[in-house]
């Protein structure tokens, strides 16, 4: 198998900690590992590193190189600006497909969190065997309640099962929904969370993108004329090729909305095992150990705190305190917090309003312009 690990995100919903500068992706959450080591260390028994592409941006070209030093250089795509999913995934696709056109390609994204690695290990294995016989196959997670910030797929009959594990094909994928079809979807046993987890040949894909986003592959017939000379690098040629052509993809297209909403013959795998986005931060506060007041202290060793106590409360109760500055931080009569104090900024909101972090880390750039 190969794969792609996506690595472009700005993480502005983990603002102050994930910055444009350092995103989400190259932080220690929970460590010791970033996510983007921890999402290639889980990957790695089923691909090798030389089967590894990582697409980012040319602002965290180094970061990646640095953070895997053993991927060869020729296999970071940095693409000229985001132009969503489906070019960044069939990017990588069309330089996998000229070293093997027939080759089984896993997607991943660089910052989801998973506890159970074993399982979705498993859940991969069986994903591959799936894709070969053509299906478009993606890893949907069981929901453990009426979320509604993901989307949801629909799937009925089953196919082979492997491991304790079925894929079963997809009837419907399903946008954001109200609180109340999210309940329901929880009831009915058949939904899975949309967790963005791919696994597909590469001629496949590629087949799909151009039959749904013309557009995308007009630009992606025009890198893999070049890319097969290279057999699947990214030399400066390759580059200069995508830096030309890439201005052309004037709208954004998700891999989603783009081609698998509209596509057919697609799998879903339904699998438990402990996947976290880690979208905001009160999702953030679900991947360490809370006290017996509910709360949940996490202190970045820093030169400043001496290994002192950073935290004292009183009457504080389910508050995530994020502290990367070693300050003393101070809490009385307080419940549902998330206190986020690092050196580029202090955060104070509710657990409930978590999602405005975005709001606010925009406003915070706008302001430093």
């Amino acid at each position: 198998m190969y794969a792609s690990i996506l690595a472009g995100g700005s993480g502005t919903r983990l603002w102050p900690l994930s910055t444009k500068v350092s995103p989400k992706q190259f932080l220690r959450l929970p460590g010791p590992r970033t996510m983007m080591q921890a999402t290639v260390e889980r990957i790695a028994p089923l691909v090798p590193i030389g089967r590894l592409y990582v697409v980012t941006f040319d602002a965290y070209r180094e970061a990646v190189a640095e953070q895997l030093p053993e991927l060869p250089r020729e296999q970071i795509i940095a693409e000229p600006s985001g132009r969503g999913t489906a070019a960044s995934i069939g990017l990588a696709a069309t330089l996998i497909a000229a070293r093997d056109p027939h080759a089984i390609m896993g997607s991943f994204a660089a910052d989801h969190a998973i506890t159970d690695v074993a399982a979705f290990r498993r859940a991969l294995t069986l994903a591959e065997e799936v894709a070969q016989q053509g299906h478009l196959v993606t890893l949907g997670i069981t929901p453990t309640y009426p979320e509604t910030g993901y989307g949801y797929i629909r799937y009925g009959a089953p196919l082979t099962p492997q491991d304790g594990l079925r894929a079963h094909m997809v009837e419907q994928f399903i946008e954001k929904p109200p609180r109340a079809r999210a309940e329901e979807y929880l009831q009915a046993g058949n939904y899975v969370w949309n967790a963005g987890i791919f696994v597909w040949r590469v001629d496949r894909i590629l087949q799909e993108i151009r039959r749904w986003t013309p557009t995308v592959a007009d630009v992606l017939d025009e890198i893999s004329a070049v890319a097969a000379q290279t057999q699947g690098r990214m030399t400066p040629e390759v580059e200069r090729v995508m830096h030309a052509a890439w201005p052309r993809l004037t709208t954004s297209i998700t891999i989603d909305t783009g081609v698998m909403e509209r596509a057919s013959n697609i799998a879903v795998i339904p699998l438990s095992v402990g996947w976290n986005d880690i979208g905001s931060w009160a999702q953030v506060a679900t991947l360490y150990e809370c006290d017996e007041q509910g709360n949940t202290i996490v202190e970045e060793p820093t030169s400043a705190d001496g290994g002192l106590r950073t935290h004292i409360g009183v009457e504080t109760h389910d508050t995530l305190i994020y502290n990367a500055t070693g300050r003393l931080i101070t809490t009385a009569g307080v419940e549902g917090l998330i206190i986020v104090d690092t050196p580029d900024g202090l955060l104070i909101c509710s657990k409930e309003q978590a999602q405005l972090v975005k709001e606010i880390a925009e406003r915070a750039q706008q302001s430093q312009k």
